[in-house]
């Protein structure tokens, strides 16, 4: 009893019975245009004096609905209407205007019916409620004088009559309710094939989503990279300094020196990757480093940290595509940042640059302490060294080396020193 009470009379019931009176609203100027058509065509000076003449007035207004809901709002406006009103999810509905012959025709039948329905539920909602109450106060008027009561069907006087009256008034508004609800529901369950977008708006959604998503990858990977790397160095590269501000004067002007530099030059980073997010770099933006351009900087900063890094470059950096050029940089980047946050003090760190069968390959070792298996899988940057790969149609690897590095320690058990290997391959013409 509860649920259909619920059912009948409850808030989503009502929002939707509001926008079934919203409907009703809408048509009465159709009505009234229907209205000039009936009138001379029957001969009729008062057609609003006529039920029938009324419904006629309302069968000929709706085609004028429909031609009308060709205008461009009108399916953004009952998009938003059923959304609020009716409970409708907003992903199985089309905020936009409807374009094609077939949007607009599924718009006008929309259109339509929501306007038919309102009439009929707006119509029902001005007349049955005073009915209804009449019946319901019609045994008061028993006891008055006979021309109290007149107007009354002659059927009302008798006694069976005047005790069904209140019992038909309460019947006839729940019979309102319950046509409310149910056009109401009717309403709700066409509204997605009616005003749901087509396969084609779909698609056009899926991928301004996927190319909204991969803006915002793109960024998280160049601030991962370019920002993540210097905090990194900046870091250790301090607290190298500090260790030897006593001993080593010489070490911490070169250390202060890069931290200086990597700052510096973070900066443009940081404005070249905020140049993402524009339509395109605005003048004077920092272009992003390549490998060209800043591999000897990058390396000479790691050092500056303290970290031993040896590279073994088999290739012109100068001959790169500009493209290539700079996502290997980053992967650089990145294989040295790793090596900054997880390998020993004053750890020696390889990095291999050659191009072989068509492809550049970049390994970056260097050794870690504690279970390899601590890093398996890796955190964001190596998620974003594998993104960069498969984009240039180049796969990315990372992992406990396979065997130990020469010269390192063999000493078994968990704690041992072992090699961590970044391996990637990139073609040099890019994806297919």
């Amino acid at each position: 009893m509860n649920a259909v009470a619920r059912s009948l009379l409850g808030r989503r019931a009502r929002l939707r019975w509001i926008h079934l009176i919203l409907g009703g609203a809408l048509a009465m100027p159709y009505v009234l245009v229907g209205s000039v058509v009936i009138g001379p065509v029957t001969g009729s000076a008062d057609v609003f004096g006529s039920l029938p003449l009324q419904l006629a007035s309302f069968a000929v207004g709706l085609p004028l609905a429909a031609v009308t809901s060709l205008f461009p709002l009108t399916r953004p406006l009952e998009s938003a209407a059923v959304r609020w009103l009716c409970g409708v999810d907003t992903d199985r509905l089309a905020l936009g205007p409807a374009r094609t012959r077939g949007e607009k025709g599924r718009t006008a039948a929309w259109f339509t019916l929501h306007l038919g329905l309102g009439g009929i539920i707006a119509g029902m909602s001005l007349a049955l409620p005073p009915f209804a109450a009449m019946l319901i106060v019609l045994p008061l008027l028993a006891g008055l004088p006979g021309e109290e009561r007149l107007g009354l069907p002659e059927v009302l006087e008798h006694a069976w009559a005047l005790a069904l009256a209140p019992v038909a008034g309460v019947l006839s508004l729940v019979a309102l309710a319950g046509c409310a609800a149910g056009c109401g529901a009717l309403l709700a369950r066409w509204a997605p094939p009616l005003l749901g977008p087509t396969p084609r708006e779909r698609l056009a959604a899926a991928e301004a989503r996927a190319a909204d998503l991969a803006v915002r990858n793109r960024l998280a990977r160049e601030l991962h990279d370019s920002v993540g790397h210097a905090l990194s160095a900046v870091t250790l590269q301090a607290s190298a300094a500090r260790r030897v501000l006593d001993s080593d004067p010489e070490f911490v002007r070169e250390a202060l020196a890069a931290i200086e530099d990597t700052t510096r030059r973070t900066v443009g980073e940081l404005d070249a990757v905020l140049g993402v997010l524009r339509e395109g770099d605005a003048p004077g933006t920092a272009p992003a480093p390549t490998l060209a351009a800043d591999l000897d900087g990058l390396l000479r900063r790691t050092r500056a940290g303290g970290q031993r890094v040896s590279a073994t470059v088999d290739a012109d950096p100068e001959a790169l595509p500009p493209l290539l050029s700079r996502e290997a940089y980053r992967i650089v980047q990145e294989g040295l940042s790793n090596a900054l946050k997880h390998a020993g003090e004053r750890s020696a760190v390889d990095v291999r640059i050659a191009v072989a069968d068509g492809e550049l390959e970049i390994t970056v070792e260097n050794p870690v302490t504690g279970p390899a298996s601590s890093r398996a899988g890796g955190g964001h940057g190596l998620r974003g060294i594998a993104d960069r790969a498969r984009l240039l149609g180049g796969t990315a690897t990372a992992g406990p080396a396979a065997a130990p590095r020469p010269g390192g320690t063999s000493t078994a058990g968990p704690t041992a020193p072992r090699t961590w290997r970044l391996h990637a391959r990139l073609p040099m013409k890019g994806p297919a």
